[in-house]
């Protein structure tokens, strides 16, 4: 039995103020990847309803973006209030649908509390630029404006975080809300979305209807969303192959998109690595959410001095790992969301064999018969001649293929060498190493650490990658721009009418 029963977990969706009740359906049946429980049965919005939130969201506009953005940031500022006080109860939630262990689920609301500081602090900096113009009295300059409403579809491996990045940063740019949750977690999206009701009511009549709305359904309610014109911008994560259906329906109608879709992320161990650090990161980065993040560890790059020290270090912490129960303190890995996750990664293993691959470590089941329809895994790890392509395969599993290199262009090389193009690191203290992997002939990634792993971005920085994960960016930086609208203007304050490039015309 897991730590958190029926009726504790009843209370706890309570204090997020939710009520099952006014969700019942047969449509979407939620279970628990812990053990196979059935957490609710919710409705799905019929897709003929549709319309109806889109012009809700479209009506929000027009009185939103005319807020001034650091009142709107006023309305960030309470939600993140929200969340921190109920960081505890959402993070049960999250850890209890998803399987994450606790630490991680408050560590995703805690993600929500971040976003919505630095929205706060934005509400204040959304500028735009001066620029010297080239005719005498004339002065040329930038501004950004409310976009339109934004649509935010979320995965199941970060049910809450993902909606507040885009969420906290679309209400301060001035843009309405419609968030679809996946169907394998909209409890964890849905708590998080009632604290940002809750904040909407302190905030009062400020706050038009419709500023934010959640429905629940399957691929035909996101496709409503995707579709529709008055959607200026569509948030969408997931796999690549979701992002290769969203993306061409979006610039079809000229609407905008941040595609977040897969990564198949890289570790490069050098000679002059810290060994016993980059252990560290390793047994995080690729056995943390039960290797189910975008930016979980898959490929470990290792020079062939270091392999055998490494793989000795490795592979002790790897037998040591706690599996188990999420929500039961000292847990390090939780189960695979579920059974369709279990049979992708032993398909894998299987492929890895074939293509000359031998299992170092892990793979098997594990405490199915105190969790029968729990999928849990041992973490494994695969050492591999070759990039081959099942190596190339973004597998969403804690499994790692070892590859073993000679120099540092072979190793930048295998790096680059896959599809996606999300997240990388480079283990070393060999400064002419670190530099190479940063530089322009190195990391092709959308994020390229030193000395820490792919895994555990601060929300500051824009979070995204290349290639087929999408090529956008959302969370931190000057990701705020993909919410908004920029107008050049020129303005004239002479009263001669010179024209631009010295032409002269009449």
């Amino acid at each position: 039995m897991t730590t958190l029963s029926a009726t504790d977990f009843s209370t706890v969706l309570s204090h997020c103020g939710i009520d099952l009740a006014a969700h019942q359906g047969d449509d979407i049946t939620v279970r628990s990847p812990i053990d196979g429980a059935t957490l609710a049965q919710l409705a799905a919005l019929p897709v003929a309803a549709m319309p109806a939130v889109i012009d809700r969201a479209a009506q929000a506009f027009q009185q939103w973006r005319l807020v001034p953005a650091p009142v709107r940031g006023e309305l960030v500022r309470l939600w993140g209030e929200e969340l921190r006080r109920s960081k505890a109860d959402i993070g049960q939630v999250v850890s209890r649908e998803v399987g994450k262990i606790l630490q991680e689920g408050l560590g995703e609301v805690q993600e929500g509390v971040d976003i919505c500081e630095f929205a706060v602090g934005l509400s204040r900096q959304l500028h735009g630029k001066t620029i010297v113009s080239e005719r005498p009295g004339h002065r040329m300059m930038e501004q950004y404006h409310p976009l339109g409403p934004v649509a935010v579809i979320t995965a199941f491996n970060f049910p809450s975080a993902v909606f507040a990045w885009n969420a906290a940063l679309a209400l301060v740019c001035g843009d309405p809300v419609v968030f679809k949750p996946s169907e394998k977690a909209p409890l964890s999206g849905l708590a998080t979305f009632k604290a940002l009701e809750q904040a909407i009511a302190r905030f009062g009549d400020r706050a038009p209807p419709g500023l934010a709305q959640i429905v629940f359904g399957h691929s035909d309610v996101a496709e409503a969303l995707v579709d529709s014109p008055q959607i200026a911008l569509v948030s969408a994560t997931g796999s690549s192959r979701m992002g290769r259906a969203v993306g061409p329906k979006v610039a079809a109608r000229f609407g905008k998109r941040i595609l977040e879709l897969g990564g198949n992320n890289a570790m490069v161990v050098t000679p002059a690595a810290d060994l016993d650090l980059a252990v560290r990161a390793i047994v995080f980065s690729a056995v943390g959410t039960a290797g189910q993040r975008c930016t979980s560890l898959r490929r470990l790059i290792v020079h062939r001095s270091a392999k055998a020290a490494l793989l000795e270090k490795l592979l002790k912490a790897y037998v040591s790992l706690r599996i188990g129960d999420p929500l039961q303190a000292g847990t390090l890995v939780g189960p695979l969301i579920d059974r369709a996750a279990w049979d992708a990664m032993q398909h894998s293993l299987a492929q890895a064999q074939t293509q000359g691959g031998t299992v170092l470590t892990g793979g098997q089941r594990v405490l199915a018969e105190q969790f029968p329809h729990g999928y849990y895994v041992a973490p494994a790890m695969v050492d591999m001649p070759a990039q081959t392509p099942i190596v190339q395969h973004e597998t969403f599993a804690p499994l790692l293929y070892v590859l073993t290199y000679d120099t540092l262009e072979q190793a930048i090389d295998w790096n680059n060498g896959v599809p996606q193009g999300l997240s990388s690191c480079i283990f070393s203290n060999d400064l002419r190493e670190v530099e190479t992997f940063l530089g322009a002939a190195g990391s092709d990634c959308g994020i390229a650490n030193v000395n820490i792993g792919p895994s555990g971005a601060e929300i500051g920085g824009a979070f995204g990658g290349e290639k087929e994960t999408g090529g956008d960016r959302e969370s931190g930086s000057d990701a705020w721009k993909q919410y908004m609208r920029r107008t050049t203007n020129t303005i004239n304050y002479s009263r001669e009418l010179p024209l631009a490039q010295g032409i002269q015309f009449g």
